[in-house]
């Protein structure tokens, strides 16, 4: 049994994964949900069931919020600020960097040392290699509790802007949702003719493993900001995403997706920058 005890605030099925993880690690775990009755494996677990967040939140060591956003952790905090002077917590509510830096300035005068957390995995990672579990804030406080943040995930800290922890959930998290959005095109433009979306995964799952291994060199045109390029131009990805704009068409399927990509480009070679890399599409985002 670890001898540091830990409440999680939040059920939800994040929630009740990382209960489950600091049972199953040894830790004493506290454990409270503003509607009832979702603790109850966790109480046969062996978990503690606080029936008010005043007892939830009576004990020691840190506390682990992971509820529904940011505005519900001042409607769950801001009654009980007070009591939480002195104490350490852990926010690993989804929240936005400008949020989870509000929520520090609040934390900070309520006497609160505040880490703010981003995670990235699904709850059915949680304590398995493939979990990760993003933290920023003070390093005091990241450092007192690592072997608890090691239990869900690997745990990686990022510096004291309580900020940064999100900005780089987010930005992964983006990434993640436009690929995922890109292989839903994929299947429907092969789906009408009459491909199964699961036939398409087994070729498109090492087609884009094997693209990720470009962004290296993409990432030195953004940071040099020197985009010239010998292939690949911009002219030459326009002419490719006209192509498949219309292949898409004739298939019966939105360009949504592709959208949003083509408007970049086109922007792009109409202000002059058609010979150059298609890895200055960033700069369009950026302005």
């Amino acid at each position: 049994m670890q001898s540091t005890p830990v409440t999680i605030l939040g059920l939800g099925a994040m929630g009740r994964a990382l209960a489950t993880a600091a049972l199953d690690a040894g830790y004493p775990t506290t454990v409270w949900n503003r509607t009832p009755g979702r603790d109850t494996e966790l109480v046969a677990a062996g978990a503690i069931s606080a029936p008010a967040l005043a007892d939830a939140i009576a004990g020691t060591g840190p506390i682990l919020a992971v509820l529904l956003d940011h505005a519900s952790v001042h409607d769950t905090l801001d009654p009980v600020a007070d009591s939480l002077a002195g104490r350490q917590l852990i926010n690993l509510t989804s929240t936005a960097p400008d949020e989870a830096r509000e929520l520090g300035t609040w934390a900070a005068a309520h006497g609160i040392e505040y880490l703010d957390g981003g995670i990235m995995a699904i709850p059915e990672m949680i304590g398995t290699l493939g979990s990760s579990i993003l933290y920023s804030g003070p390093q005091e406080v990241f450092d007192d509790h690592r072997p608890l943040l090691e239990v869900f995930g690997v745990a990686e800290y990022f510096g004291t802007d309580p900020g940064l922890a999100s900005l780089y959930d987010f930005a992964l998290l983006s990434s993640m949702y436009i690929m995922f959005a890109g292989f839903a095109h994929g299947a429907a433009m092969v789906g009408s003719a009459g491909v199964s979306a699961q036939s398409f995964a087994a070729r498109a799952t090492p087609w884009l493993r094997a693209m990720t291994a470009s962004f290296t060199g993409q990432a030195r045109f953004i940071d040099s900001g020197d985009y010239t390029a010998a292939t690949q131009t911009m002219d030459f990805n326009k002419s490719a995403l006209d192509a498949i704009s219309r292949a898409s068409r004739a298939a019966g399927v939105s360009p949504t997706v592709l959208g949003s990509v083509k408007a970049l480009i086109d922007a792009q070679v109409a202000d002059g920058h058609g010979p150059e890399s298609f890895a200055r599409i960033f700069e369009g985002l950026r302005s």
